[in-house]
């Protein structure tokens, strides 16, 4: 009895992960759109009888490095043992990479764990003339790309010597209006948020002078009193320490001009300042108030005077010298029985020994009530205290006209705003 050769079974059908990128908005309505690549990647899998299984989409993603997050999902699945594709098919494989030497490098990894990267638009495979075709056409997208951003960067550096912004998220207290049309192109430039500017302008006075209730505060106390209050970032989040500080130490607020290519977007370092655009932008502060809230930031630096000496419990800690040396007078302490005893004392001898000086000492509430009693009866005298109280009241009525004008020009631009609202409508 003979027995037939059994049918075999049909092949199953090899799985496809489409990989989907565009690096900008502008990208995203043209031919090589997401859509677009949907569509023609779709069809030639059908046409090939792939099953397509997964779907990476990577939007506003550049490919000339593989510091994409779908990217690297993509990757980190193909490389695991449950994987459920066998090929990743682009529109283009300058849609996988724009740089030659990294394409070629993950191509080949990828085939050590079974996966094949397909383009629908060029040529792939094994063969020696279609490997060699494909490494041509990956030093060719890498050359096209670094050329591509040369010009755009001599576009943008253009724009901003005529003083139009490049689309960056401006500072808080500035927001970006239409300049001017160039075809389809629309120029901006910055302009004062009245509202944010506001938020800017309070920063700036909390810092230098405090609140009607306290004096100037530090940079941690205006975070607090700030969060404390309601007030919130752009973006409406609490406000921190860091960037506080960075508000205080921008000088455009003042300077009234904002400078464009000052740091590299790739490495993070700083450009030649001689390489370095100034856009002109509005002020919001005065250049005396900026320069004051500098020189308080200068003072308060931990690097220059220490913590301890801007809020620490002792009087005269950073002021008091010896006479003898002229070292800084600590203080130092001793205990009898239940009773402590608090002295000012050299810290030239306390430190170095009697060899640099003999030291000198003396009852800290002793020196402490010496120095109050001498600022009383000279710095607090009846006329002085007239004349400053009398510049405190011509301050507080500048701040308040100060007030009052700014309260006109925002109600002017709600009455603008009203007035643009009802035109639109009707």
């Amino acid at each position: 009895m003979s027995f037939g050769s059994s049918p075999t079974a049909p092949e199953a059908p090899k799985r496809a992960a489409l990989y989907l990128r565009v690096s900008t908005g502008r990208q995203a309505a043209g031919e090589v759109s997401l859509p677009s690549q949907r569509e023609l990647t779709r069809r030639y899998c059908e046409a090939q009888g792939w099953l397509v299984t997964e779907e990476y989409v990577e939007p506003g993603a550049s490919a000339t490095d593989d510091k994409r997050p779908v990217f690297q999902r993509m990757l980190e699945d193909a490389r695991s043992h449950e994987r459920r594709f066998d090929i990743i098919c682009v529109h283009s494989f300058s849609r996988f990479y724009r740089n030659g030497a990294e394409m070629e490098l993950t191509i080949r990894q990828l085939r050590k764990h079974g996966v094949e990267v397909v383009s629908t638009t060029q040529p792939t495979g094994h063969d020696p003339s279609q490997e060699l075709m494909r490494q041509i056409i990956g030093i060719f997208d890498e050359y096209t790309s670094r050329e591509n951003g040369k010009n755009v960067v001599r576009v943008m550096r253009e724009s901003a010597k005529q003083g139009f912004w490049n689309g960056a998220t401006p500072p808080l207290g500035y927001r970006i209006v239409e300049a001017e049309r160039r075809g389809s192109k629309i120029k901006k430039k910055l302009d004062v948020d009245p509202v944010e500017a506001e938020l800017v302008r309070l920063i700036f006075q909390l810092y230098l002078e405090g609140d009607d209730t306290s004096g100037p505060m530090g940079v941690k106390a205006v975070t607090t009193w700030l969060n404390g209050n309601g007030y919130r970032t752009r973006k409406g989040a609490t406000f921190g320490i860091g960037p506080l500080h960075r508000i205080l130490k921008n000088p455009c607020y003042a300077t009234g001009k904002w400078p464009y290519g000052r740091r590299d977007s790739r490495t993070g370092g700083m450009h030649d300042p001689s390489n370095i655009i100034e856009i002109p932008i509005p002020p919001i502060i005065s250049m005396e108030l900026f320069e004051q809230v500098q020189a308080r930031l200068a003072m308060c630096n931990p690097r220059v005077t220490p913590p301890r000496v801007v809020n620490g419990p002792t009087l005269l800690t950073g002021l008091a010298v010896c006479a003898s040396c002229g070292s800084g007078m600590s203080r130092t302490g001793t205990r009898r029985g239940d009773k402590a005893y608090n002295y000012y004392s050299c810290a030239g001898c306390h430190q170095k020994g009697k060899s640099v000086c003999k030291g000198r000492h003396i009852r800290l509430e002793k020196l402490d009530e010496i120095v109050l009693e001498g600022v009383a009866n000279k710095l607090l005298s009846p006329k002085r205290l007239e004349k400053i109280l009398g510049e405190l009241i011509e301050r507080a009525s500048a701040k308040d006209l100060a007030v009052a004008e700014r309260r006109y020009k925002l109600e002017g631009e709600v009455t603008k705003m009203a007035i643009l609202k009802t035109v639109l409508s009707d």
